[in-house]
């Protein structure tokens, strides 16, 4: 196994402000939530029971899944966040601190969405999860095209709906559907935003003096693709550059001071592994 004290370190703190946004925004203000962390609200909000335990109980089972499909280390990972998150919820019971937004739901369904939401996003960028949907649906994304976020809003919909039919009210139900919305909307940011970039198709009759361009002036790699027009049947290189958001003016710049009248097509890159975004000139680490 190769287990990281940074991921742990990490971990336990995306699960301290899921925990802390659980207790103080939805707890503290009647509001539902998806997957397993709805079933434990749902069972705290009917009979009382200490989401800190149920919380580990309900994710006993699902932590055989996530040995077999997910491994050793996310299991242990796993571990850490269910285990951490059971812990902060039982301490941020005991230490509560009055939030104030009784009479603004709208204010507290952002603020449940965006706690949850970062808490969880942290905790899938190192490599854990906090059992139940959540390993679930880390599996949805390692087999299938769904993100993550999205594959936990479809059971997040589930829970919310029942909640509505057992002790949640339309309001209530709605706010914690914007709640939620708002979480995987901030888990996709924190998981695929982290290294977004810009990728770049360039077609030109001066397709090699602008990869040089850009590599001299840009000190980005260049892609030369064999490209063939449909109709023209004319062969010539396709330039294929990956650049970061706030180098798109400049690459425009060079593109357009070279060949004004060059074919570009921009797409949007959730996510780059690499020299120049990850790893540095010697194929290091750049956030080690």
């Amino acid at each position: 196994m190769n287990i990281r004290v940074k991921n742990i370190i990490f971990i336990l703190l995306g699960a301290a402000i899921f925990s802390f946004g659980l207790v103080h925004f939805n707890m503290q203000h009647n509001l539902g939530e998806g997957g397993f962390t709805g079933i434990t609200l749902l069972l705290f909000f009917l009979w009382d029971l200490d989401p800190a335990i149920t919380n580990i109980v309900l994710n006993i089972p699902v932590f055989f899944i996530g040995w077999k499909i997910l491994g050793r280390n996310a299991f242990v990972y796993t571990m850490v966040g269910t285990l951490s998150v059971s812990l902060f919820l039982w301490i941020f019971q005991i230490y509560q601190i009055p939030i104030g937004l009784e009479h603004d739901m709208t204010l507290v369904a952002l603020f449940a969405g965006v706690f949850i939401g970062v808490g969880l996003g942290v905790i899938f960028r190192f490599g854990g999860t906090t059992g139940g949907v959540d390993i679930i649906a880390r599996i949805i994304n390692k087999y299938t095209s769904w993100s993550i976020g999205r594959a936990m809003f479809a059971f997040d919909f589930l829970v919310i709906i029942t909640s509505i039919f057992t002790f949640l009210n339309l309001a209530q139900g709605m706010y914690t559907l914007v709640a939620v919305f708002i979480g995987a909307r901030v888990i996709d940011f924190i998981q695929e935003g982290a290294y977004s970039a810009k990728g770049a198709f360039i077609i030109s009759d001066h397709s090699e003096e602008i990869a040089n361009q850009i590599m001299e002036k840009m000190e980005r790699g260049v892609t030369i693709l064999n490209g063939q027009g449909s109709f023209s049947k004319e062969r010539r290189n396709v330039l294929y550059c990956v650049v970061a958001r706030n180098e798109i003016v400049r690459m425009k710049n060079i593109i357009n001071q070279t060949d004004p009248s060059a074919f570009v097509s921009m797409t949007t890159v959730h996510e780059v592994m690499g020299e120049g975004f990850t790893l540095d000139e010697n194929k290091k680490p750049l956030n080690d």
